[in-house]
């Protein structure tokens, strides 16, 4: 008999207290829920992933009919943000760039829904590393295989807003020098793309705005049945398109 509630992982890292666990939720018809908590923040949910698709989504629809695309996605999670890429057929490279080699091992044991799906998928490679600093140097940037390589599209999801975050050596890369820097890696045309749990901010997208040809934010809304109603998050979406 399956158990109403079991804690899958449970680590230490530099960030604070990591935790994977799974649940049943007795009033969705027992319907199985992963989780994540970091710290005393939790992270994220497999009962809420709209927005994470929405961000792959409406990130590689700006692109618009452009074939073989390389992607990165900027924090792992659950998943959802990688698997929705991937079930894009025009992407035909994804790295996975994730600070936490904790995360990245659910995904290779299997611990997660989608982590078999992705660690089986030649088209995606998990990178252990810090996307900031990635993102901060234009020489290395994210493929270790590939110094200097650029992308059709960059797809952020880590902190929780361009001003709530995760760690404060994040705080550089929502300045107008480190989102010039991101731009940098992208292809012409290329597109960056990013998640937020907050309503659009005005600032930051006067930032995206001096940096890219073109910013967007499109507000997702998803329907929220722990709470009743709705929720919503934002969908930051630049570029050359």
């Amino acid at each position: 008999m399956a158990l109403d509630f079991e804690e899958l992982d449970y680590q230490q890292t530099r960030l604070g207290e990591l935790i994977l666990r799974r649940r049943r939720v007795r009033s969705l018809d027992n319907l199985e829920v992963h989780e994540v908590i970091l710290g005393d923040a939790f992270l994220m949910s497999s009962l809420f992933t709209a927005v994470e698709v929405a961000l792959a989504d409406l990130g590689l629809a700006a692109l618009g009919a452009r074939r073989d695309l390389e992607v990165v996605v900027g924090g792992l999670g659950l998943g959802y943000t990688a698997h929705a890429a991937l079930g894009n057929d025009a992407v035909s490279s994804l790295l996975v760039v994730d600070t936490l080699a904790e995360v990245i091992g659910w995904h290779e044991r299997g611990l997660v829904p989608l982590g078999a799906g992705l660690r089986d998928d030649p088209r995606c490679r998990f990178i252990h590393g810090d996307f900031f600093a990635m993102a901060a140097d234009l020489e290395d940037g994210f493929d270790p295989e590939q110094p200097g390589r650029r992308f059709d599209a960059v797809l952020l999801d880590i902190d929780h807003t361009p001003s709530k975050l995760l760690d404060d050596s994040h705080a550089n890369f929502y300045s107008p020098l480190g989102l010039a820097a991101l731009a940098g890696h992208l292809k012409p045309g290329g597109v960056f793309a990013m998640w937020s749990d907050d309503p659009p901010e005005e600032a930051f997208l006067n930032d995206l705005r001096a940096t890219f040809s073109r910013a967007e934010s499109h507000i997702v809304t998803f329907d929220n049945p722990l709470q009743g109603g709705e929720s919503a998050s934002t969908v930051y979406v630049c570029g050359e398109f």
